[in-house]
């Protein structure tokens, strides 16, 4: 037994790279039980009493989420603000149409009121994003492992380097993903998430009126479509307007979005890539299935809720969200 137990410390001293499963520091279920029992409930309240009266904010809550996790992992990197000698990734031209930091921010204060120093912004940004989404169903749409840390670093470079963009071709998407440890799989699902809130013109115009450098439109956006757009969106240097990214339902979560795609309405031009590659193409088809895409998306954001955690002794709670300790 002593000779096992030597043995498994010389690994876990050797293999740095396995640090986090030596030490058994995993995200897990209510990792907040004991020290902070009404964690979870707590930022439920708080974000449903928010998005009753907010409709925009379970789309942004969703994004601020995702570009969190793209960038170092999710560790509440996305909420920190610049200082003198850092911009930080707030401020990167990606996150500029986020919002709700102060429901964040409300969240933590309550949390730190009830139990100081213990729950981590990561794990808030991680919880708000699940229930804001899921306040439209009165029910969690995801499982949330909790036990994340948060990180003192924030670069807008990192942000613009690693977040994918709107103009990305498939391959570019593939990469992207791909170098988070996600699937093609997870790249399709994902993208589902456009089926709410709103994309600023300045990020699909191109398609509308300069799609190639000619003056002209991309040939794969449904004609129909592209002339309604038009009358939202007047000219190229429009970047203030912003239209529904899942026409007519863009405050409903649901698989909408991928029924437009299949009909050439995806708004972005990474949207319409999903089309332009077999594997990805069959994955939307199964998508049309509501109950699919639900079971679907619920894996998908666990799996990317667990990008490059920080766990154990890594990083720090922050006593506020927005600042370092």
């Amino acid at each position: 037994m002593m000779r096992t137990s030597v043995l498994i410390m010389i690994i876990c001293i050797l293999v740095v790279n396995l640090g986090s499963v030596c030490k058994g520091e995993h995200l897990r279920k209510h990792f907040y039980k004991e020290t902070c029992p009404l964690a979870e409930e707590i930022v439920k309240n708080i974000t449903w009493k928010r998005v009753a009266t907010n409709s925009s904010l379970p789309p942004k809550f969703l994004r601020m989420h995702f570009h969190d996790c793209f960038v170092r992992g999710c560790d509440a990197s996305i909420l920190l603000d610049s200082t003198a000698n850092n911009t930080s990734e707030k401020e990167a031209n990606p996150n500029l149409s986020l919002g709700g930091y102060n429901v964040i921010d409300e969240i933590k204060a309550k949390l730190e009121d009830t139990c100081p120093g213990v729950v981590s912004c990561a794990d808030i940004l991680a919880l708000v994003a699940r229930d804001s989404v899921s306040f439209q169903f009165k029910k969690p749409l995801w499982e949330v492992l909790t036990g994340r840390r948060d990180g003192r670093i924030s670069r807008a470079s990192e942000a613009s380097a690693n977040i994918p963009t709107s103009s990305f071709n498939f391959s570019s998407l593939k990469q992207s993903f791909a170098s988070k440890s996600l699937t093609l799989h997870d790249l399709v699902v994902l993208s589902g998430g456009h089926t709410i809130g709103m994309g600023h013109c300045n990020f699909f115009s191109n398609r509308l009126y300069n799609f190639t450098g000619k003056g002209d439109a991309d040939p794969s956006l449904n004609a129909n479509y592209a002339a309604f757009l038009r009358t939202k969106c007047r000219n190229l240097s429009d970047n203030v307007t912003a239209v529904e990214m899942d026409p007519g339902n863009s405050r409903s979560f649901d698989n909408h979005y991928f029924r437009n795609l299949k009909l050439h309405k995806g708004l972005f031009q990474s949207d319409a890539a999903l089309l332009t590659n077999k594997g990805a193409s069959n994955i939307v088809d199964e998508l049309l299935s509501s109950s699919k895409f639900f079971t679907e998306f619920a894996q998908s954001m666990k799996r990317m809720g667990a990008i490059e955690v920080l766990t154990g002794n890594s990083g720090e709670i922050r006593n506020k969200c927005n600042v370092i300790n």
